[in-house]
């Protein structure tokens, strides 16, 4: 690439970089780019990055992949409903163990590529996401009512702990576990509690980063734009199942209330974000309120 090409990338970011000045981004991180290590790196210079320009990107983790490898060590299968992991006692153990991990490791690759991040995934930090067990009902099952276990769901989340880090010019990086009024533990989907996270902080965007080039129509062609109105359509069709189904429920949610757009995105692209939210083109599917 010329020096002039270089050039011209930079002066393409610097229109948006002005536009989303100062606003909140809140980052599903998960997927290959999790795992490989070039990725890993690509998306830490990224958020760095997109934090001295002056914006302000909160990431929220899952963990998949390492909590499969983790409960194949000891003998467990991992087991899912309609995208929700069934978690019984012993896969709680491991959730929070690995997330925890996963966590401390995403930390400490920002810092190491010059920025600051604080890690939100011990117990004495975990208060901010008010939880409860989550509850199913399902038509297929003779008593209508699916047992995930420790799985739970939102009851509030503390807008107000989380922007204390944003003032103190660090990355919050938040594992996707919530306490229940009795202290238990709860297991929660990372792209719900990205959603309600860009939610409760009125973000300027919500980016879930996944492993696939985003949403996909029955010819598994690229949907480069939706409307929330039209995803239950594609639900209902059997083109959106399984751990899709999480993901674009959160983004219709959160296109529908207070965040201004939303993005499913390739993870396994180097510097997907970056291509996101600082170029003409983009990459994955935007998921358009109306």
């Amino acid at each position: 690439m010329t020096p002039n090409e270089k050039a011209k990338i930079l002066s393409e970011a610097l229109p948006y970089i002005k536009k989303f000045s100062k606003k909140i981004i809140v980052i599903k991180y998960g997927g290959n780019a999790m795992i490989d290590e070039n990725l890993k790196h690509s998306f830490a210079k990224d958020v760095v990055l997109l934090k001295l320009v002056g914006m302000n990107p909160i990431i929220v983790h899952g963990g998949g992949p390492q909590i499969n490898k983790n409960l194949d060590s000891i003998g467990k299968k991992g087991e899912f409903h309609n995208g929700m992991r069934i978690t019984d006692k012993a896969t709680m153990g491991v959730v929070y163990e690995v997330l925890n991990s996963i966590n401390l490791e995403i930390v400490e690759l920002i810092k190491e590529n010059g920025g600051d991040a604080s890690s939100l995934s011990e117990k004495k930090s975990l208060g901010f996401i008010k939880s409860k067990k989550l509850l199913l009902d399902d038509n297929k099952s003779e008593n209508n009512n699916v047992d995930l276990g420790y799985v739970g769901e939102i009851e509030s989340i503390d807008e107000k702990f989380i922007n204390s880090f944003i003032t103190n010019k660090s990355i919050p990086v938040i594992a996707p576990i919530g306490i229940g009024q009795d202290g238990q533990v709860y297991n929660i989907n990372a792209d719900v509690v990205a959603g309600k996270i860009a939610e409760v902080t009125s973000s300027e965007k919500l980016v879930l980063m996944t492993n696939t080039k985003g949403v996909l129509d029955k010819n598994k062609k690229l949907i480069t734009g939706i409307k929330a109105d039209e995803v239950d359509g594609l639900i209902k069709s059997g083109i959106l199942s399984g751990g899709m189904l999480p993901k674009i429920q959160s983004a219709v949610h959160a296109a529908k209330s207070k965040v201004n757009s939303v993005h499913i995105i390739d993870g396994r692209v180097e510097h997907a974000l970056l291509l996101e939210i600082l170029t003409d083109q983009g990459v994955g599917t935007l998921i358009k309120s109306h």
